[in-house]
């Protein structure tokens, strides 16, 4: 075992299990392991000042940083392990090298330091003690915030080995064992390169978190009143299944009746169409004249839309082919230039509505209307124009869907992305090369992927007014 799969074991017993022992063909490519890799060794090499060397060679020449460096050994009880240190940082001290020792250290991306940090630093030290013939007393956890490099210092005491001693024979137990269950908490699946592999498990056998909105402590709640699996929650009573969902408080009966609909839903994988006080056709009415889909692709940590799309549509009639698409990059230079575009296109048809999937866009649009000090009455006035589908489709349908991401539905409406597996990691993943290599293949997936995003909103917004024109 390592120091990833203790990593992967603190998040999840059977992703660890996965890692170790798990089919690769099954195991899908991260682009958040990428961005978070590319991350780390950028602000590695700013806080060891670019002095960042590979290996055993750069801890015998006493550099200031050292990455890439795996070390084996027998922990104990017959136990072998092996760590991959993110970085070693050269302190003072004495080792087998000479007057200098190393320090682990480790990258954190946000603001809490987690036990992944901190048993990853004390299960680092154990071995790198012995190696390099030095005692460790602490570690670091290096993060990034206001573009200043932040080092906290973690005290390596006898408590907290201890801990990651028991968790080591935990994980140990756990890799010489059966594949562990599927985790409650799906939540943290969103991420996992094993996710689509245990979503097929998970569908077949009918685990509750699958129905959007039930989360571990919903499902926990329900298996205790004898609700264990999806076709049980489909067939139950809507207004007994209430009675038990009182922490929804005045909630509870209406959250009842969206489980129960849903489980039906993902179950036979018809939609069911909800009453939404004409919101459907008021949709109609407003893009009848003609509209805009928009969408923004964005680096969340960097607090940074890098490119924002548009697709006109004057009429629902029009070829895709003759649609006109405008991708406009907002390099941080020209931040004043894209500005200024997008305002010039959305004021060409200052009637048009704005279709979006999620709050990111208005939000977005609202904040460059402030950077270029529009009043508060045309700030009011240009919000009015956003049309939010995310919130449409929910309360217009319940479809046959884990969630109502754009993926999922558009998937689920026959909408296919140009590339395999895209997402707005991917996206993100491509822009962080596109910076460092300035190949402009890169910018060219980027605005595909986002084009492909807009037609995807299409596709929905089309459901929605040709499922209102059915009904007229």
């Amino acid at each position: 075992m390592n120091s990833l799969h203790l990593k992967s074991f603190i998040r999840c017993k059977r992703k660890a299990w996965l890692d170790f022992k798990g089919k690769k063909s099954y195991e899908i490519w991260s682009p958040h392991k990428a961005i978070d890799k590319i991350n780390q060794f950028q602000i590695f090499s700013e806080f060891c000042n670019s002095e960042i060397y590979t290996g055993l060679k750069a801890c015998e020449n006493g550099y200031q940083g050292v990455i890439g460096l795996k070390l084996r050994g027998n922990l104990f009880q017959n136990i072998n392990a092996e760590i991959r240190p993110q970085l070693l940082v050269k302190t003072k001290g004495k080792s087998k090298w000479g007057q200098y020792k190393y320090l682990p250290a480790v990258y954190k991306l946000g603001h809490k330091t987690t036990k992944e940090h901190l048993f990853d630093l004390a299960f680092s030290s154990m071995l790198l003690e012995s190696f390099q013939d030095s005692k460790i007393e602490k570690g670091l956890v290096i993060s990034s915030f206001d573009k200043k490099v932040n080092v906290e210092e973690i005290d390596l005491n006898k408590k907290l080995r201890k801990k990651v001693l028991n968790v080591l024979l935990s994980l140990n137990e756990c890799l010489e064992g059966f594949m562990p269950e599927i985790t409650q908490d799906r939540k943290k699946c969103t991420i996992c390169s094993w996710q689509k592999f245990c979503d097929k498990e998970s569908k077949e056998n009918g685990y509750l978190t699958d129905i959007d909105g039930i989360g571990s402590k919903t499902a926990s709640l329900l298996i205790s009143n004898g609700i264990s699996d999806t076709q049980t929650l489909a067939s139950y009573s809507e207004k007994k299944l209430g009675e038990t969902l009182s922490k929804f408080k005045d909630q509870k009966y209406e959250k009842a009746s969206l489980f129960v609909k849903q489980a039906q839903a993902y179950i036979s994988g018809e939609p069911y169409r909800i009453s939404n006080k004409n919101d459907t056709n008021d949709l109609l009415k407003k893009t009848f004249s003609g509209f805009y889909i928009f969408d923004i692709e964005s680096n969340p940590d960097d607090k940074h839309d890098f490119l924002y799309g548009f697709l006109k549509i004057n009429n629902l009639f029009t070829k895709k082919e003759d649609l006109i698409y405008e991708p406009i990059l907002n390099l941080k230079k020209n931040k004043g230039e894209s500005y200024r575009k997008i305002i010039e296109i959305l004021f060409s048809q200052k009637e048009w509505p704005v279709l979006h999937y999620g709050e990111t866009e208005k939000v977005a649009i609202i904040n460059i209307a402030k950077n270029l000090n529009f009043s508060f009455e045309e700030i009011d006035s240009l919000a009015s124009r956003f049309i939010d589908l995310h919130i449409f489709i929910r309360k217009s349908w319940i479809l046959p869907l884990k969630n109502y991401s754009l993926k999922s539905v558009s998937n689920w409406l026959g909408f296919q992305w140009m590339e395999k597996n895209a997402s707005g990691s991917k996206a993100l993943y491509w822009w962080i090369q596109y910076q460092i290599t300035e190949n402009e293949i890169f910018l060219k997936k980027i605005i595909q992927y986002n084009k492909d995003d807009c037609f995807a909103t299409l596709q929905i917004a089309e459901y929605l007014i040709k499922n209102q024109l059915k009904k007229n």
